[in-house]
Formats: structure tokens, sequence, C-alpha cells
């Protein structure tokens, strides 16, 4: 049993994020896998130690204020778990959370958890597009594409880069990054849902999430032509025919 925890699911889901949490129960429970997902809001108990797979998606300004101070609450408790390999989806707002801080465009200044080193400031320009990004997962190079719309611009300290901009803005459309990774935990910008656009990732979570709870379980290979051409699609529009190197 994989146990997957769905961070907030009433407050950050601007942009049908929850696809993330479908992708991941569905690609386990086709392989005879069974899955839990537990939906945990404000104030509600959670174990991270027992969980293997968390997701936290995207919402506005105020919602962020709301779940930061709830988040702080939990702080500890999940740096342990990551400490401990717990595998983490962040998707922009819940990615900016897991920074030192937001700068909001008021000049509200939004602590984040800190627990990786990067911070986020909201930018004069709305970064809006299709996104293609290489992503190197164990020095196998990967592309994925997705959707952004983020205001935040987001600027990485001692940080590692999720992957390298392809098409697209990516963290602040400056520098050529998106994302942020630390040990199991993956922050991006892209929408699209992102791990249903992008199943190669998906199952790469999942093998992550397996060995957290050491099992010993082999993915078997599942049809994904489906998924692969919608990817390929996108990349052909943004210049780039091939999912891998």
């Amino acid at each position: 049993m994989i146990n997957v925890c769905h961070l907030y699911p009433d407050l950050l889901n601007l942009y049908g994020d929850r696809g993330n949490i479908i992708a991941v129960k569905r690609r386990c429970q086709w392989r005879g896998i069974p899955v839990s997902v537990l939906e945990v809001s404000l104030n509600d108990d959670v174990d991270f130690m027992e969980q293997d797979f968390v997701f936290i998606g995207g919402g506005s300004d105020r919602e962020q204020n709301l779940i930061a101070a709830d988040l702080l609450k939990r702080k500890k408790e999940l740096i342990k778990a990551i400490e401990n390999g717990l595998v983490i989806l962040a998707i922009c707002g819940g990615y900016q959370l897991l920074g030192k801080y937001y700068l909001a465009g008021d000049g509200e200044k939004i602590p984040g958890l800190g627990i990786m080193d990067f911070y986020t400031r909201s930018g004069d320009k709305r970064l809006v597009g299709n996104v293609a990004v290489e992503i190197d997962i164990e020095g196998f190079k990967l592309k994925a594409a997705g959707f952004e719309n983020h205001s935040g611009q987001t600027y990485l300290g001692n940080c590692k880069p999720l992957g390298k901009v392809l098409a697209g803005n990516g963290n602040n459309g400056k520098d050529g990054l998106e994302g942020a990774r630390y040990k199991n935990v993956f922050c991006s910008y892209l929408h699209g849902p992102l791990l249903p656009k992008n199943a190669r990732l998906t199952d790469y979570l999942i093998n992550l999430a397996i060995k957290r709870r050491c099992m010993n379980i082999a993915l078997d290979p599942l049809e994904a032509d489906i998924e692969d051409q919608a990817c390929l699609a996108m990349l052909g529009r943004l210049g780039f025919g091939k999912i891998t190197n």
C-alpha cells in the first residue's frame, strides 16, 4: 500500500492540479498497487512519516497566507519525513511555500518553510504559456511539457533546479531554470496538470514512493501511447520532438 497525502485540496487547486493525484493513483492501480489518499486541510492531523507521496498545489496570495501559518506548525515533522525519503511534488504556490519567503506585490512578506534555499517575489509581468523543460533523472535526460501561469518569480540560492528551460519562462524568465529539487522533493511551475501530461515522470515519482515504503516491486510497463503522443505533440509545437535523449 502506498500512502498519498493531498495537502489543502480545498484551498490550493487553481488550475486542476488535483489531476496529479489522480495520475499517481491510477498508474498505481493499473499495476495492482493499492493506494490510500488522505486529504489534509487547515488544522487537520497528519503523520508525514506514515506518508509516501505528498502533493501540494497552487492558490492565490490569500490562500497562501492562510496555509503558510498552518504549514509552519508542521515544519519539524515535515523536515524529518523529507530527510527520511518522503516524496513531495509541489506546484506553483505550493512550490513557493517551501522556500524562504514570498514577497507580494503590496510589499507583504509571506514567510515560507525555509526547507529549500530560494525566495519568490511578485513580478511586474505575468509569465504565461507553454513550457518545455529538460530534467536530469539520475543521469537520464527527460523532456517534460506543461503550462505556466504565475506572477511570482523564483530565484534559487544553494538549491538544484528541477530542470533546464527549453521553451517558456520557468522560475523567473531570466536564468533559464525551472523548479527546484532537494532529495525527493520536486518543485515546479508546470500545470497541465504536470503528471498526466508526463507519464514517465509520474512513474519515476511512484518508484521513489515504492522505495520509501520498502516494497520489493518492479513497475510493470504500462501502455502510454496516448500520454506520450500528447507530450510529443506539445514538445513538437515548441520545437522539440523527443521525450528522451
